[in-house]
């Protein structure tokens, strides 16, 4: 059996241990008019599907958790009941799409069958359209996600793209020969593999490193200041977007020597404040962290979750836009400094010589901890530069969608599309601010740091 990793299966227990909470990605593809026959559009999609076993295949739990979930065909699999149709309520525009989207959103994935969804949106203002897709986190994370809709909003015949994403047989099978050959090969060679797979150079740099980064994992444990923006969560979400240009944030990171990732989380430090400020809560220094997820992938072709996480302090109490962005740079500096991303790699990585039992226990167990230190996921995906299309339709927009558990009641999702950078932000219903309030407090940001840096520039000696 194709076995969960300890990871994939950690998104299965938080949504075991919190019946609010509903583990799925998702994106937004808003495409341009007129929308083609719904029919030609499953077809379209269903003609893909093959290029990924996990479409055709749904979650095997052992029983009492001795042994961890495992991907299994579905005998009963039936691609049409994956897809859905259904019309954005007047007057079509983007609060109205992301309504509901946060509806579909908030329903759980049947575990019966494959873990995903196509909603195919309808009645968008000029003759546009949209196609929600929906995953569960467990099959794979926002890196794949974004790899696996490029083969899905193609133009190109099926048939090509299956050529291009599988070895032919003659290749498939010079690999097995290869295989083969170092499986027979004389005890000298093997051991020679072994010993520089696992030389003490690279066997101590790891463990002072997972080391180092657990000690900043200990701080991030301490218990915080408590505020609005962590808590319970209940079963309805809000869901909005937030609109930047790709060029404009570029503009920002040459000003200020930083990162597109440090630009993202200091307009989402930004928001926080602000809605802080809104409810009369003191913005408390060294109080609040946000979750960011860090990529350890080494390629794109495997369909998992591959994926450490920082920890950083948002710094919240800092009035200035620059002096946020500033420190929003030093503290991610530090934290990579400090291995925090490999420790997290090295815990997820333990956890799969573990007996899975106690593993899934202690998830479930740590989902139902109040915590108050952490406030948000904030992920950031580089997505496609060049456009997507269905069915000769292009896709003008795409907005990421990240779900909130674990008593973060916000959870912002980055993505970049062709010339632009877009901010999904998910909440809690029941204890979100005014619809757009967060959104246009992240735009309010940026657009306050570009105005900053284009001031700065020196002046054109012409």
């Amino acid at each position: 059996m194709d076995h969960l990793s300890p990871l994939d299966a950690a998104f299965l227990e938080i949504e075991d241990g919190d019946p609010n909470a509903s583990l799925s990605i998702g994106s937004v593809a808003v495409l341009e008019g007129p929308p083609p026959p719904y029919p030609d559009f499953v077809r379209s999609i269903t003609a893909r599907l093959p290029l990924n076993p996990r479409y055709r295949q749904k979650i095997h739990r052992v029983p009492l958790d001795l042994g961890p979930p495992a991907w299994v065909d579905d005998d009963r699999f039936d691609a049409a009941r994956h897809f859905h149709r259904v019309a954005v309520p007047a007057p079509g525009g983007e609060n109205e799409l992301c309504d509901l989207v946060a509806l579909l959103m908030a329903e759980r994935l049947d575990r019966d069958h494959p873990l995903w969804e196509f909603w195919f949106i309808e009645g968008l203002p000029g003759g546009r359209w949209a196609v929600l897709s929906k995953l569960h986190h467990c099959v794979a994370d926002g890196v794949i996600g974004n790899e696996l809709l490029k083969v899905l909003f193609t133009n190109e015949p099926p048939g090509i793209a299956a050529a291009e994403a599988v070895p032919d047989p003659g290749t498939v099978n010079l690999l097995k020969d290869a295989a083969r050959r170092l499986l027979a090969a004389p005890g000298e060679q093997l051991r020679s593999v072994v010993r520089l797979a696992l030389s003490p150079a690279r066997a101590v740099r790891g463990v002072a490193d997972a080391v180092s980064g657990l000690t900043a994992f200990a701080s991030a444990l301490i218990p915080a200041a408590r505020s609005s923006l962590s808590g319970p969560i209940g079963p309805d979400r809000r869901y909005e977007v937030a609109h930047a240009s790709l060029d404009t944030v570029h503009e920002i990171c040459r000003a200020f020597e930083v990162t597109v990732n440090d630009v993202a989380l200091a307009a989402v430090t930004s928001a926080f404040r602000a809605l802080l400020l809104r409810r009369g809560e003191k913005p408390v220094p060294d109080a609040m962290r946000a979750l960011v997820p860090v990529s350890v992938r080494g390629d794109r072709d495997t369909v998992d979750n591959q994926v450490s996480l920082m920890l950083p302090l948002l710094p919240v109490d800092v009035p200035d836009p620059v002096g946020r962005l500033v420190a929003v740079h030093r503290r991610s500096a530090a934290l990579k400094a400090g291995k925090e991303p490999e420790a997290g790699a090295a815990l997820t990585g333990a956890a799969g010589f573990a007996p899975f039992a106690p593993v899934a226990w202690a998830v479930r167990l740590a989902a139902g901890i109040p915590q108050h230190n952490v406030v948000s996921v904030v992920t950031n995906v580089p997505g496609p530069r060049t456009p997507l299309q269905v069915l000769g339709r292009e896709v003008v927009d795409l907005f990421p969608y990240v779900p909130v558990a674990l008593r973060l009641r916000t959870g912002v999702a980055v993505l970049s599309y062709r010339d632009k950078l877009t901010f999904g932000i998910t909440l809690d219903f029941g204890s979100a601010p005014d619809p757009g309030f967060l959104a246009e407090a992240i735009e309010n940001d940026l657009s306050a740091l570009a105005g900053i840096a284009r001031r700065s520039r020196p002046a054109d000696p012409a």
